[in-house]
């Protein structure tokens, strides 16, 4: 989850202090998977995981820290289809591009409570990541695959106390880009409020407004309700810049229990729906979709595996049957091989 991946928590984390060295840290992951659609087509079109009947690559991620001081630098670049292509909506096509930067960039802690960071990050928001080291489902919601993936720009931490913090910033005009249009520069601007009341919860109330990516409020949560379940919640509204009848709206649970150290259950349940003059990735226009993930992680080492079926239901025509004609409903069973080091 998006809130716990060191990459991802360095930069949103402004009470950071750099008190001293450290040895120059490497981390990553490796990821498999198979996945099965009942209409023997490809038909749920969220991110990744898109290969039908086929044992199929996902990425091999490498991410490198090190901090110097009260400086750190951050750089994380993945191969393979969940890492390049499938990670940056306006990159190359599949046989064009080798691998794809999914963060690069540095943070000066000035204070305790002040931190400044530039450069191309992980998005703040949202709930899922690209990483699938860092996700209960292999497979992604709706809200994951139509908001933003990165984003390039400056922005600065502040904590107000340990368990208030506050992130302002300017971005590129665009999401997923490594260089902004010259005439727009940073014309997205974007905040952050993040609370913690108590141990075990944890929010994050984020906004991103700009002239060409538009306007979005995105809500995150996460409850440790026992030692054995926890809760997530994911809520987001996204208008296109200059019409507000263009984009989505949605809202996702994620109840999970560990049932030992090494298996857990989880639930994704999401309702997605786009606007009415704009079809989004996966949905049609004006349409709406009731999304169920059920997945396992089984854990051996640095290994999990993730058994997943998944059913999708939309208001109208969505999808495909087995003998290619438009229905309302698709069903797909996958199961993910993904290893962290």
């Amino acid at each position: 989850m998006k809130k716990v991946i060191f990459i991802l928590a360095l930069a949103l984390t402004g009470s950071m202090t750099f008190a001293q060295d450290t040895p120059l840290e490497i981390s990553g992951s490796a990821d498999l998977y198979y996945k099965y659609d009942f209409a023997k087509v490809p038909n749920i079109g969220t991110s990744f995981a898109s290969d039908q009947n086929s044992v199929s690559l996902g990425m091999i991620d490498i991410a490198l820290k090190k901090t110097t001081g009260k400086t750190s630098f951050v750089g994380e670049v993945s191969f393979g289809p969940r890492g390049q292509y499938q990670s940056i909506l306006n990159g190359d096509g599949a046989d064009d591009n080798s691998f794809h930067i999914q963060n690069l960039y540095a943070t000066y802690a000035a204070t305790d409570k002040l931190s400044f960071t530039a450069g191309f990050m992980g998005t703040f928001i949202g709930y899922e990541v690209i990483s699938p080291l860092a996700n209960f489902h292999y497979s992604t919601s709706y809200l994951f695959t139509n908001g933003p993936f990165q984003n390039a720009g400056v922005k600065a931490n502040y904590a107000f106390s340990d368990k208030v913090g506050l992130m302002v910033g300017a971005f590129n005009d665009q999401w997923n880009v490594y260089s902004a249009d010259p005439f727009k520069g940073l014309n997205a601007l974007g905040a952050q409020l993040s609370i913690t009341p108590t141990e075990g919860v944890s929010a994050y109330l984020n906004f991103m407004d700009g002239s060409v990516s538009g306007t979005i409020v995105d809500l995150t949560a996460s409850f440790q309700l026992s030692d054995k379940f926890s809760l997530g919640l994911n809520a987001a509204d996204w208008s296109s810049a200059g019409d507000s009848d263009y984009g989505y709206t949605g809202v996702a649970l994620y109840p999970a229990v560990a049932i030992t150290d090494n298996f857990g259950l989880g639930l994704r349940a999401e309702y997605f729906k786009a606007k009415e003059a704009d079809g989004m990735i996966g949905l049609s226009a004006d349409n709406s979709v009731t999304a169920f993930t059920l997945s396992a992680n089984l854990k051996a080492g640095g290994l999990t595996v993730i058994p997943e079926f998944r059913l999708d239901s939309a208001k109208e025509d969505n999808f495909m049957d087995s003998d290619m004609m438009p229905t309302k409903s698709a069903a797909q069973a996958s199961v993910a091989l993904v290893y962290g080091f």
